[in-house]
């Protein structure tokens, strides 16, 4: 399972989530940095754990302000150069083809951001393309045949439920049960609400590949050797051979 950090990016500085209301973002103040700038929060991040990649909201492009790209490789001065997952408010198929021309950008299209199904029906045999399914409450935002279509859908899919993004109110069990149910064995990857290790326990039993996570993190609920454990619980579970690292599975 994949434990992903995300950084939401508002005026060039990393914010603090809260249930999904932009507006009332403001910059993070974290025991991890001793600034919101995005350089500091991601390495404070990665002295909680040697996480391989980065989920990077930039809420600047997603709001139709400014250019799709200008995050894309924002964390390519860290050592190593983790994937990073990009979601800008991709809506043209040249704003897509401009992050798959840098390497370890992956852009994520958000279904909110959409008018049809045209860029998933071109990139969803795409490896790097991920979706994201935006729900806010029970309602989803976006076409509704994009989630209506499986068929649609690249292999690696998100639900995000924002209106528990930044909360305390664990993740969208059920939705991302009925997803899982219809996605014919994608990645299915959590957003939203993940609170400790117990609500990655549970996501990972019921075969959630990746979750992203942020407030977990930065308040201390979510620790480094809590993260550890889990990955080693997932290697023995999986009967994974000898000679492969346990926190390879988990990072």
């Amino acid at each position: 399972m994949l434990i992903i950090p995300v950084l939401d990016i508002k005026d060039g500085l990393v914010v603090r989530a809260r249930m999904g209301d932009r507006d009332a973002y403001h910059p993070i103040d974290t025991p991890l940095a001793a600034t919101a700038e995005i350089g500091d929060v991601a390495e404070g991040l990665r002295a909680v754990h040697p996480f391989s990649t980065f989920y990077i909201a930039d809420l600047d492009a997603i709001a139709g302000d400014g250019g799709k790209t200008r995050r894309a490789g924002v964390l390519s001065a860290l050592a190593p150069a983790p994937a990073q997952w990009l979601d800008a408010g991709f809506s043209s198929f040249a704003d897509v083809e401009r992050v798959l021309d840098i390497p370890g950008i992956y852009p994520v299209v958000g279904s909110e951001s959409q008018e049809n199904g045209a860029l998933l029906m071109r990139y969803r045999a795409d490896s790097r393309v991920i979706l994201s399914l935006d729900f806010r409450a029970e309602a989803f935002i976006g076409p509704p045949h994009i989630l209506e279509n499986s068929d649609l859908w690249p292999n690696r899919v998100i639900v995000m439920t924002l209106g528990r993004v930044g909360g305390v109110t664990g993740p969208d069990f059920k939705q991302l049960a009925a997803i899982t149910k219809v996605a014919g064995g994608r990645e299915i990857i959590a957003a939203g609400g993940i609170r400790h290790v117990a609500d990655l326990e549970r996501l990972r039993d019921m075969g959630i590949a990746a979750a992203l996570v942020a407030t977990s993190l930065h308040n201390g609920s979510l620790t480094g050797a809590a993260i550890a454990e889990l990955a080693r619980q997932t290697h023995r579970q999986a009967g994974v051979g000898r000679g492969v690292s346990p926190s390879s599975q988990c990072v």
